[in-house]
């Protein structure tokens, strides 16, 4: 997968299959849409390609609002895009200023003159534009003009319950990793950098390494210990996390620490970055 960051930066060379959004999580609707998108540019002789945005929109739109958390921060979310399939990733820069653009325009001057889209793939819901005045009526609307094909994805159900992000994210608020996990069609993932720590753990023979988890936004689940799965070194190795604050060692700081099973290399020396994968909560 070929990432950019910025709609300069890419130049189509192609006939481009393309769809919009911020993919939060990468759950089982949007996976739905990448497999369209996929088939679509194989039929067509085309490439799939993703607009997404940095940082989430209402970030931006609504600075004082920090109740928005996210299932997956800009890196994990582009590793789940490439293992499902999308061969471009455009990672457009989104401010104020970008937030005006009426929604005709955006029409026109982006998403036709910039990338020259064929067909475009799309949630039934998808708004864009300033004020979210754009919706899927009005791109099949202008695409009898712009000459560019529409595809609407339904929404995904998991037992009869359609799928969202919002959904999935109140459910790991709640500590419901198992559902979750289910709705995502993968399991919910914390990345993270090894930290040195106190080494506490380490004296009374229970080693833990420290995450690090360097972005405000990440949603993390609530205070509690966790089953996960970490990939080191091309190997699965079965751990359990703690996400909370220590008061055994009077510590009142947030830590995020995981005990590795069948582990004793040094953590720090084997692996900087930890991708650990939760399954359930104990």
């Amino acid at each position: 997968m070929k990432i950019y960051h910025s709609l300069n930066d890419f130049v189509p060379e192609f006939r481009v299959v393309l769809t919009i959004g911020t993919f939060d999580g990468v759950h089982i609707g949007h996976q739905s849409i990448l497999e369209s998108m996929n088939d679509v540019a194989k039929k067509i002789g085309g490439e799939s390609v993703m607009l997404t945005f940095y940082p989430h929109p209402k970030h931006v739109i609504y600075p004082d609002d920090d109740q928005l958390k996210l299932l997956s921060t800009i890196d994990e979310k582009s590793a789940m895009l490439q293992d499902y399939g999308l061969q471009h990733l455009i990672i457009q820069s989104f401010d104020n200023q970008f937030s005006r653009i009426r929604s005709v325009n955006f029409v026109r001057d982006i998403l036709v003159n910039r990338l020259k889209i064929s067909t475009l793939i799309i949630g039934y819901d998808h708004h864009f534009g300033r004020n979210r005045e754009g919706n899927l009526d009005d791109l099949v609307s202008l695409s009898k003009i712009y000459d560019y094909d529409v595809l609407k994805i339904d929404p995904k159900k998991y037992n009869n319950i359609s799928v969202s992000s919002t959904k999935i994210r109140a459910l790991i608020s709640e500590g419901n990793i198992d559902l979750a996990n289910n709705y995502l069609n993968h399991p919910f993932l914390i990345q993270g950098t090894v930290v040195k720590g106190r080494s506490l753990g380490k004296e009374i023979g229970f080693p833990t390494a420290n995450i690090n988890i360097n972005n405000k936004w990440k949603l993390l689940p609530p205070y509690g210990v966790y089953s996960v799965e970490v990939d080191i070194n091309e190997k699965t190795h079965f751990g359990m996390m703690n996400i909370g604050i220590n008061p055994t060692f009077d510590d009142a700081d947030l830590k995020i620490e995981v005990h590795i099973f069948d582990f004793d290399q040094n953590i720090y020396l084997v692996n900087s970055i930890l991708i650990c994968h939760l399954y359930f909560y104990s």
